[in-house]
């Protein structure tokens, strides 16, 4: 998960304003317009706002570039100053190897250094002087007229989105504050899995497995589908059934309070004993996210509510578009054909859990306690990781002195959660793999989250330090890194030493629809709460947890039931993604269908080296409009077309073995 993003949200957008005093001139040009309409009594009169404009728009093409240059320099150092005091403040709450976190260390991981940024450059005038010069341009006008911009020209309408609006820097705080308890609380939910009891009190797990929600939940779940034997295949799904009801009681809020990060609690999921519940914390986070943007939507007459600004502003696509992306999918005609060879190979009929079916993946056959044993050996702590990365590049087709320069760039971090890449906002500071590392070394799972985390960080030196203009650092929306994350992930077992390139059987193509067909329906739950939410902005926690059920249970029965089983299923919504990452999920199944275009162009280039140098090329193109990305990097926009037709493939060769 590339984190981050939600940090950036404060930077490359300010917010709105109220009405301007002074009346824009219909034939100035665009951006002396638009910085009229953001124009206060308290920057001015129209006297005043016309010396501005007299003073500082740029006549000539030379004095444009010239202001071009100088701003991005300023823009640079104050982003990446403040990201990297950021850092320094969070790394007792987000990282291992930092002393233990206090009070003061708590309250300080709600702060935001540029809390005050858009506030101050407006009150400076460096923000009008942006304007009259940079004008913002729409997202139908990025796709429309960016087919014919060169990258400077790019680059200049990406800082004409800077200083869209206005937004009080007390509720840009108060935004912060609400993500980072959210991320607290997510981070410090933990499962001790070892003090979980059957029906007829046995103990399953080891006394020592600590699983955090849901991201190690949902892993020890997908690696129970290895078995080498009747017994062991009985016991695993006796493990899943059991993480299963974990799930449920966390969707619901009946898991007991004792039971979250306890290493003293002993319980029984399936157990109705009377025990204190989680009082709805879950839901609450989701809500104190939700009255900030409330506060936010006060100042964005454009852009009324956070939907719409996450989709149409942050991700450049918009939420009624995914949402009808997503439903094609999840409710095709491949789903019901995929399911039954899942069904086949598992020689039983589907569960809901079987969403996470892991058996397509290469892996599957493999012995995951024989994976744990060469990764902790290779990667007894983070440093080992880090001495390591130079390799893993080579390995993917850079060339040694390349592989030396990204990985200089890279700092690996133990991680008090699952695990995050923080990328670097300028070019004097490095991008960060945070992984969660054992004592006694990182475990296969660790291993593969921290190689699908290596892909993110490669791609943000790529797009940083490699890139033609600041203003076009990073890519289109987070859903773009995530491809990224996924071609590194999806090739683990090749990056390990002795490692070899998988043979392509078809399976990789079933594990990538299913992934979509999974994560589809999280995501379409997670849009379609903040829809709820927006409807109905009084509730309380508890109504909110009982929507969300609602939601998942429908969504569910439209979809997945069919194939899985169980009416009224409400698994979609175990996300933690939904707690403290606001609108985040949709990223991920677009980058499922942006990692598949890219797959299936990439495969054109044969060897290593040609892969490496194209993918380079690919994530050098920064932060275009996703469709626009996407002609550039493979040719056609994103679709879900190509993944289809290739499942449809697959399974047909399947059927006439």
């Amino acid at each position: 998960m590339k984190i981050k993003y939600l940090f950036l949200g404060f930077i490359m957008l300010a917010s709105c304003t109220p009405k301007s005093p002074i009346k824009p001139d219909e034939s100035a040009p665009l951006g002396v317009q638009q910085a009229a309409a953001l124009w206060t009594e308290q920057d001015g009169s129209q006297a005043d706002f016309d010396q501005l404009v007299a003073d500082y728009y740029c006549q000539t093409d030379s004095e444009r570039v010239a202001l071009f240059e100088s701003l991005s320099t300023i823009f640079e150092n104050v982003y990446q100053s403040a990201d990297m005091l950021t850092v320094e403040l969070l790394r007792p709450t987000l990282l291992t190897n930092a002393n233990d976190p206090q009070s003061p260390d708590w309250i300080m991981s709600g702060y935001s250094p540029l809390a005050h940024f858009s506030d101050d450059m407006f009150a400076n005038k460096l923000a009008f002087i942006t304007i009259i010069n940079f004008p913002h341009y729409s997202l139908e006008e990025k796709n429309t007229l960016g087919k014919n911009w060169t990258r400077q020209e790019w680059a200049m309408a990406r800082m004409g989105d800077i200083f869209t609006t206005r937004v009080p820097a007390e509720v840009n705080t108060r935004m912060a504050q609400a993500l980072a308890e959210a991320e607290n609380y997510i981070a410090d939910y933990n499962i001790y899995m070892g003090n979980l009891r059957t029906e007829d009190g046995r103990q399953l797990w080891p006394a020592e497995k600590v699983l955090l929600s849901h991201w190690n939940l949902r892993d020890e779940l997908k690696s129970l589908y290895q078995s080498d034997n009747l017994e062991s295949r009985g016991r695993n799904r006796e493990m899943q059934e059991m993480i299963y009801q974990i799930m449920l009681r966390i969707v619901n809020q009946t898991i007991p309070q004792e039971a979250i990060n306890n290493p003293d609690f002993v319980w029984e999921p399936y157990s109705s004993a009377t025990t204190a519940s989680e009082p709805y914390t879950r839901y609450g986070r989701i809500l104190n996210i939700a009255h900030a943007y409330f506060s936010e939507d006060a100042y964005c007459p454009s852009t009324p509510n956070g939907i719409t600004r996450n989709f149409e502003e942050g991700v450049e696509i918009p939420a009624a578009e995914l949402d009808s992306l997503f439903r094609a999918l999840v409710g095709s005609k491949q789903v019901s054909n995929v399911a039954a060879i899942i069904s086949d190979r598992l020689e039983r009929d589907l569960r809901p859990y079987d969403i996470w079916y892991d058996g397509f993946k290469a892996r599957a056959s493999l012995n995951e306690d024989e994976l744990t044993t060469q990764t902790r050996q290779l990667y007894p702590n983070a440093e080992a990781f880090a001495t390591d990365m130079p390799r893993l590049l080579t390995q993917m087709g850079f060339t040694t002195e390349e592989a030396l320069q990204i990985a200089s760039h890279i700092a690996v971090e133990p991680a008090r959660g699952s695990g995050h890449a923080w990328p670097c906002l300028g070019r004097k500071e490095n991008a960060r793999l945070r992984t969660r590392i054992a004592p006694t070394g990182m475990d296969y799972k660790g291993y593969n989250i921290a190689v699908h985390e290596f892909g993110h960080c490669v791609e943000q030196v790529m797009d940083m330090y490699f890139i033609d203009h600041y203003m076009l650092s990073g890519v289109p929306n987070t859903a773009y890194t995530e491809a990224s994350a996924f071609l590194w992930q999806q090739r683990d077992l090749e990056l390990m030493p002795g490692g070899t390139k998988q043979t392509a059987n078809g399976d990789e193509v079933l594990d990538q629809f299913w992934s979509m067909y999974e994560i589809m329906g999280v995501s379409l739950v997670d849009m379609t709460m903040w829809q709820w939410i927006y409807a109905h902005p009084d509730a309380t926690p508890q109504q909110l947890c009982e929507a969300t059920q609602q939601i998942a249970k429908d969504i569910w029965n439209a979809y997945y039931e069919p194939v899985l089983g169980e009416h009224d299923c409400m698994l979609l919504a175990i996300y933690s993604h939904m707690v403290n990452a606001p609108m985040y999920l949709p990223n991920y199944p677009l980058g499922h269908i942006v990692q598949f275009q890219l797959e299936e162009h990439l495969a054109h280039y044969t060897t290593q080296q040609e892969f490496a140098q194209e993918y380079a090329r690919i994530y050098r193109l920064g932060r275009l409009t996703p469709k626009q990305w996407m002609i550039e990097a493979v040719g056609e926009a994103p679709s879900i077309d190509p993944i289809l037709r290739a499942t449809d493939k697959i399974c047909a060769e399947i059927q006439n073995r």
